[in-house]
């Protein structure tokens, strides 16, 4: 009589696991949703798997914000307190490491946000991240900037200070230890 074979495991099955606790910890940031779609939308893209893994594995903590009310998509947004520890001490973009003669940073945000198949939240976005909870009380996370700050030299980042949300600006090629980026993938 032969053996059932045993069911291989998927490599994804530990983080599927991280991403239904916090789900299921945190309803108040998707009100109305329920896992088992969440579940299905993943199955259904592959790919977005291996964004989140690198969200986690950067210490983003990645959690169901809420769904898109025109493409019906879910949004997975960065929900760790502070700005990921694994996405810090970056400049904006490609230009911003290109303009700096010394002490250039190992990258920037915005490619290594797009080598996760994430974007950076915008300042909309960011804001109605704050609605769901307090996030970057001591650090900071660069946000999408638009194309005329961009032009000057700037980039825009956020933080919560003093029960507030704030949008600053900086010139693009800074960087510091206590800012990165949050990251948002729709599914």
């Amino acid at each position: 009589m032969a053996r059932p074979r045993p069911v291989k495991a998927s490599p994804h099955d530990a983080l599927l696991r991280t991403l239904q606790a916090r789900f299921e910890r945190h309803p108040q940031r998707h009100e109305g949703l329920a896992w088992p779609q969440g579940l299905a939308r993943l199955a259904a893209r592959p790919q977005a798997l291996r964004s989140l893994q690198a969200m986690e594995a950067s210490g983003g903590e990645p959690d169901v914000i809420g769904q898109d009310a025109a493409s019906g998509e879910w949004l997975f947004c960065d929900c760790a307190a502070e700005s990921p520890v694994g996405r810090r001490s970056l400049c904006y973009d490609e230009a911003a490491l290109q303009a700096r003669k010394e002490h250039r940073p190992a990258g920037s945000a915005v490619q290594a946000a797009a080598a996760m198949g994430v974007e950076l939240l915008d300042e909309a976005q960011y804001r109605a991240l704050q609605q769901l909870g307090r996030f970057d009380t001591k650090t900071s996370s660069w946000i999408a900037t638009p194309a005329d700050v961009r032009a000057l030299g700037g980039a825009l980042f956020g933080d919560c200070r003093y029960g507030r949300v704030f949008v600053y600006h900086n010139g693009a090629q800074s960087y510091y230890a206590a800012r990165g980026f949050r990251g948002l993938l729709r599914v």
